[in-house]
């Protein structure tokens, strides 16, 4: 099976159970609470460390260096506002981990290493035939 179109049925499956369970332990106004200040709570820290994030790349660029990893933090804080601003509590648990520095960068560091095994079985080289071709020669390209 696709695993788009299971990401896609199993994550509201999560969610609603979680939903259920939570909602069967705390109630349900303190879990539409909870929901809430989970959102409001991330989009403020997300706000926090996008302006943190921004700040270093802005002083990589004035170095003339490239920042690389502040292009791909500042998406992975985007996605996590994203994922806070939903509501869920399986979706806010990866929100945060994607908002904190730390796991934020554990987390990256295992997707671009996933990447460079993959890159790592491509060849650097391509192989082919060449031919020296001189103007005296009536021949062209």
């Amino acid at each position: 099976m696709n695993s788009v179109l299971l990401t896609i049925i199993l994550v509201p499956i999560i969610e609603i159970y979680l939903f259920i369970k939570i909602g069967s332990q705390i109630g349900a106004l303190n879990t539409v609470l909870l929901i809430f200040a989970t959102a409001f709570m991330g989009i403020y820290y997300a706000k926090y460390e996008g302006l943190n994030t921004m700040k270093s790349g802005l002083s990589q660029l004035i170095k003339n260096e490239i920042p690389a990893y502040e292009i791909i933090s500042g998406a992975a804080i985007a996605f996590a506002a994203i994922l806070l601003i939903v509501p869920g509590f399986a979706s806010d648990v990866i929100g945060f981990l994607l908002i904190i520095p730390f796991t934020r960068k554990l987390i990256l560091k295992k997707i671009s290493n996933k990447f460079e095994k993959k890159n790592k079985n491509k060849k650097d080289f391509i192989e082919g035939e060449f031919e020296d071709i001189e103007e005296e020669d009536d021949r062209k390209i």
